[in-house]
Parts: structure tokens; sequence; C-alpha cells
């Protein structure tokens, strides 16, 4: 019988799994099998500058908001899930962290990569801080991605990462990261995402002193996340 409630499932779960301890078995973020293991926000708090009269932009945003539950499938079912606040601080303090920010989790479309200090990864009060100061303009995906965002068709973000750590609730209804880790992973602008928590997200663009036209259009760019 297929388990399609929060409850059925919590209730199979606790027959089945070991201990709190263990981790959620064929982790999804959508019924269907075979999904990726991430966790996705809708883009928060996002800026598109102008970084140097036209040639980059500044990107900033937020790939994950902490603290906030949002829906996830393992194989009995429905449950909800939630990172803690400072699950990834170990993972981002690794002098050799390689972690880049791409389109929909796409490793050949990359926009911007740590190891070539072009991306920096932090965790405020929020979630984990994405910023990439100098996207070339010139890059065919930072053309590509950025009509999308403008017109509002693109609006979520996401981060693939490995689970160090996390503990089930009590009646195995809620699933805590505790600890991640993201090195060798990525951040990611998609489609669709699980998180829908962050919202009234923007892009906007400090009026240039000077610009081209290509890059005027590129940067004028606002979208609201509902």
């Amino acid at each position: 019988m297929t388990v399609t409630t929060l409850a059925d499932a919590a209730a199979a779960r606790a027959q089945q799994v070991r201990q709190r301890a263990d981790r959620p078995s064929q982790r999804r973020s959508a019924q269907q099998p075979g999904g990726r293991a991430t966790v996705r926000a809708s883009l928060s708090d996002v800026q598109v500058r102008e970084a140097d009269a036209g040639g980059t932009v500044e990107f900033r945003g937020h790939a994950s908001v902490y603290e906030q539950s949002y829906e996830m499938w393992d194989a009995f079912g429905p449950y909800t899930e939630v990172v803690s606040a400072g699950a990834g601080e170990d993972s981002l303090r690794r002098a050799d962290l390689d972690v880049p920010l791409v389109l929909g989790h796409d490793q050949l479309r990359r926009l911007a990569r740590t190891t070539t200090g072009t991306l920096f990864l932090t965790e405020d009060a929020r979630g984990l801080h994405v910023h990439a100061p100098n996207l070339d303009l010139q890059d065919y995906d930072v053309a590509y991605i950025a009509p999308k965002l403008r017109a509002g068709l693109i609006d979520e973000m996401s981060f693939a990462f490995r689970i160090e750590s996390g503990q089930w609730s009590p009646d195995y209804s809620e699933y805590r990261i505790t600890r991640y880790d993201i090195h060798r992973g990525d951040v990611a602008i998609v489609g669709y995402g699980a998180n829908p928590h962050t919202a009234g997200a923007n892009l906007r663009q400090p009026e240039p002193a000077a610009t081209t036209s290509r890059a005027r259009a590129l940067l004028e760019l606002s979208i609201a996340r509902g």
C-alpha cells in the first residue's frame, strides 16, 4: 500500500528506523523516486549590481534558510526537514573548500567557484549566504539567467550537500540536520524548490554612472517571491 500521509509515513518510519540518529533513506525533495539530495529555498535578499563599468555584476543571495521546516520524502513517505543554524560551520571553514555556483545543479554550467576566489559562502542569521562579486557579463550562462530572473521565471536557489549528522523527532515526522558537508557539492539557481519560507526576493541595480545598453538590460532585475 502506498503511504501518502505524514502520519502514516511517520508510523511506518518508527517501526523500521533503528535509531533517531539514522539518516533518511532515499531522501528526496519530491514524491518521485530518484530525486537529488538537496535543500532548496527561494532566492532571498538577492542583489545583482554593476561591479566595474558594465563588465561584471555582483551577486548576493541565500541558498538555504535555517530553522524553517520544508517537506521532503524518503522511502516511507513525506516528512518535514529543518536545517539547524550553524550546521555548515565546520564545512565552510575548510581551507580547501570547493563549491561552485551553478545553474540547475548542472556542474558544467558554473558561474563562480570558491577555489578561484570568485565565490564566497558564509552563514548568517538567516542561513547560507552566497556572494559572487564578479560575474562576467560576457559569460553565456550569466547572460542566459539574467532575463529569466528579471521576468520572475526563475526565483529559487538550492544547495547540494552531504548530511553528516542529524536526528529524527520522537514521532519520526521531522528530521533535523545538525551538520552538513558542502565540500564538492554546489549552490544552484533552480526552477522549483521545497523551502517556501523566504519571500520577497528581489534583484536590484543601483543607478550606474555609465553602462552599455546590454549591461543595463541585464542589471535592471526585479523579482518577487510569493
